[in-house]
């Protein structure tokens, strides 16, 4: 019970505070666009440079965690995607958010700050690993896609080349494979960069949290309750329970990297899917309700996860 109160509640507390800010209107319109950015483009990016770049690489790849995570997650894609088209018969574009929105986790808005707080910076790695699969995997198989139904009749060239110029430009997949590449060299990380990182990172957790709060403040009620219940059940109750069978039951893994991946595969449904919706003008108030309802329930799904694998704190 105290691994809730000591690292829950403050994650969460932080969340209602941006919640309540935003629903006051204390900070203005324009407040969450402008956190978002700076948390997207500066604070979160050094953190998982430098939790990559002063790590060894075989500690950072551990392939039974991408294991663990990557293959419950793609299983509910498809899930989602199967669910969507006998429920709904929906159009091509729409299921491919409605598999995002079932399996993207929220890893770099909430994962990295939560780890932060519960585990510490040693306890990171599985986090930014986490997010760099989200980041290119979750974030690509929607980016095709959407591509793919926009670019028809242009070519499946003109679709990968859209999708790879978008990747390249993800701060939160280009920063940890910079932090590989110096991580590759075996050179130190040099100190003013290190300070640098260090005080701009120190702001991605309760900006990144405060920032969700924001967010969700401004997001609409309006859509289907039995759609958004269903995409929500496999988010919060599936795609966790699929990652514990693979990461306890299947591999041998460290525990601490098998603890992890069922946390990580149990956040709620991560707001890059909002972005990815609106840019394509897509599924836009379903993806901000399934955001919405799975921020809130993961209140008691995360808090009964962490004080079941989460230190008390001291």
């Amino acid at each position: 019970m105290s691994a809730v109160v000591n690292v829950a509640l403050p994650v969460f507390a932080i969340i209602l505070a941006g919640f309540l800010a935003g629903r006051s209107r204390l900070l203005g319109d324009l407040a969450s666009e402008a956190l978002n950015k700076f948390v997207y483009y500066f604070a979160l990016p050094p953190v998982v440079f430098l939790g990559m770049a002063r790590r060894p690489l075989d500690e950072i790849l551990n392939w039974p965690f991408i294991t663990a995570f990557l293959g419950p997650m793609l299983a509910i894609y498809v899930m989602a995607w199967a669910l969507g088209w006998i429920l709904h018969r929906e159009s091509a574009e729409n299921l491919s958010l409605q598999a995002l929105n079932a399996s993207f986790a929220n890893t770099g808005y909430m994962g990295i700050p939560l780890f932060l707080t519960a585990f510490g910076q040693e306890g990171l790695p599985p986090a930014i690993l986490a997010t760099v699969i989200m980041s290119a995997i979750g974030v690509g198989l929607a980016v095709i896609v959407l591509e793919l139904c926009r670019s028809a009749g242009h070519g499946i060239a003109k679709a990968l080349r859209d999708v790879g110029s978008a990747l390249l430009r993800n701060p939160l997949v280009m920063a940890p494979l910079v932090g590989m590449a110096v991580s590759m060299t075996d050179l130190p990380v040099p100190v003013p960069a290190v300070n640098l990182g260090n005080l701009l990172g120190a702001a991605a957790g309760p900006c990144a949290l405060f920032a969700i709060g924001l967010f969700l403040a401004g997001r609409p009620l309006s859509a289907d309750l039995a759609e958004i219940g269903w995409i929500t059940a496999l988010k919060l109750i599936w795609q966790p329970l699929l990652t514990w069978i693979v990461a306890f039951h299947m591999l041998t893994m460290e525990a601490h990297w098998a603890r992890s991946a069922v946390i990580l595969a149990a956040l709620p449904t991560g707001a890059l899917t909002f972005v990815i919706a609106q840019q394509y003008k897509t599924y836009v108030e379903r993806t901000s309700a399934v955001i919405l309802v799975s921020t809130v329930l993961s209140v008691l799904t995360l808090s009964g996860l962490l004080a079941v694998y989460a230190p008390a704190g001291p």
